[in-house]
């Protein structure tokens, strides 16, 4: 009872971690936004696994975990959420299928990278420069043979990076089964599956959303879903394989992997994001009368959060390296914790949300409440967590997944024939066909 417990509280606890990341990650987008929820989801697994070998490579897990999360950044999916606004059977089946991809995606490179760092040992160590470059070259080959040589076309007009994504996750696939980094591969499988799961099926409760009539942020939703999914998919492939004692990184590897995931992801989306022309917008929408004061007053505000949690996450983990033991160390609930608090001050600065009233039809305004549940669930567990590496183990047969293949299709039908009669057409609307 007890096992069963804590690995329900992982899940959970991973989930809603990744869910709320991906949210905050709807306001900002792209490869940047998606690395800092990728970071969040990988701090999960280590706080949540009680393993202090992992936490120890806590920033560089964090590190993979947002590289691997960032890279399906690249793909636009605009265009297949309105197939999916639709009311012809074909178009939106095809809206549904092409989330359920776009979402694998994503769950399948952020799930093996973490995977990858968990299953490094002494005896099997990863070979990133010649990772990264077959996943270089499968995505550029498979984009130019797909895309210009077959011409299947995912997303006309729009970007189809997703072709290049794919060609990368094709790459990773082969290295991790060619290297014996099986555990990892099944990590990204299961991360795969609760992404494209939760992209389509968020999809599906924003397109009832919306035809329902009720004024809400919709496409938030499909974001958090996507997100709460694709970490329950990982957590659960953590929490049921056997991991040996992962290696432990170097000091200067943690070091720039810290750097990396609290200076230079936040300083980008900082740049990327708070701009002049949105912070004028913005004064506009709160009808500020000096503009000029008030993009400088946001812009020092927003680079005086990044530079404390800079110094916070440098000084936590300095003095996390002078201890003689790191077994309850509290270290990796710090990182969690401090980086995604300042990722919803990130999202909260950049509408203005301390300039005006809470608004409970917005989804923001659920954002520390869910980050306070998290806590909650960790406060309550923090006592009994259990070495990961304890439970019961599973292992799937390829009848397995096609059981789950075939479970996949049958949804996507459910949820088309559902769509299709719940409107005569939405706004925003597209036909593939």
């Amino acid at each position: 009872m007890r096992q069963s417990t804590q690995k329900n509280y992982t899940l959970l606890f991973t989930a809603l971690v990744l869910g709320l990341g991906w949210a905050v990650r709807g306001h900002f987008g792209h490869e940047w936004g998606a690395a800092w929820a990728g970071a969040m989801g990988a701090l999960a697994i280590v706080v949540s696994s009680g393993r202090a070998d992992w936490q120890q490579s806590a920033p560089k897990l964090a590190a993979l975990g947002a590289v691997g999360w960032a890279i399906g950044g690249m793909m636009s999916y605009g265009m297949i959420v309105g197939y999916c606004r639709g009311t012809e059977f074909l178009n939106v089946a095809y809206g549904y299928t092409m989330l359920l991809i776009v979402g694998g995606l994503y769950g399948f490179m952020g799930g093996g990278l973490l995977g990858l760092g968990l299953e490094s040992s002494e005896d099997k160590k990863i070979d990133f420069p010649t990772l990264f470059t077959q996943m270089l070259a499968g995505g550029w080959l498979f984009w130019g043979l797909v895309i210009f040589q077959l011409e299947w076309l995912m997303t006309p007009p729009r970007s189809e990076l997703w072709a290049a994504c794919f060609g990368a996750a094709i790459a990773l696939a082969w290295y991790l089964y060619r290297e014996g980094f099986y555990k990892a591969l099944r990590v990204a499988a299961y991360a795969a599956l609760g992404g494209g799961f939760g992209f389509s099926f968020g999809n599906f409760i924003q397109t009832l959303g919306s035809a329902s009539g009720y004024i809400y942020n919709w496409w938030n939703v499909m974001e958090f879903t996507l997100g709460f999914c694709g970490g329950l998919g990982m957590a659960y492939a953590v929490k049921t394989s056997n991991w040996k004692t992962s290696l432990k990184p170097s000091k200067t590897a943690n070091w720039l992997a810290l750097l990396f995931v609290f200076f230079a992801v936040p300083a980008t989306n900082y740049i990327t994001s708070f701009d002049k022309k949105h912070l004028t917008q913005l004064a506009a929408n709160l009808k500020i009368q000096n503009v000029e004061q008030f993009v400088k007053n946001q812009q020092l505000i927003v680079a005086l959060v990044l530079l404390f949690f800079v110094i916070a996450s440098i000084s936590q983990w300095k003095a996390f390296q002078k201890q003689d033991k790191h077994e309850n160390s509290p270290i990796a609930v710090y990182l969690l914790f401090g980086i995604s608090f300042y990722y919803i001050l990130f999202a909260y600065l950049l509408h203005g949300l301390f300039l005006k009233p809470i608004d409970l039809y917005h989804s923001e305004s659920l954002y520390v409440p869910i980050l306070l549940m998290i806590f909650a669930l960790w406060f309550f567990q923090k006592d009994k967590k259990e070495n990961v590496s304890k439970h019961i183990k599973v292992k799937e047969s390829w009848r397995t997944w096609a059981i789950i293949g075939v479970g996949l299709l049958l949804v996507i039908l459910i949820m088309t024939s559902i769509s299709i009669n719940a409107h005569e057409g939405l706004g925003g609307m597209h036909n593939r066909f």
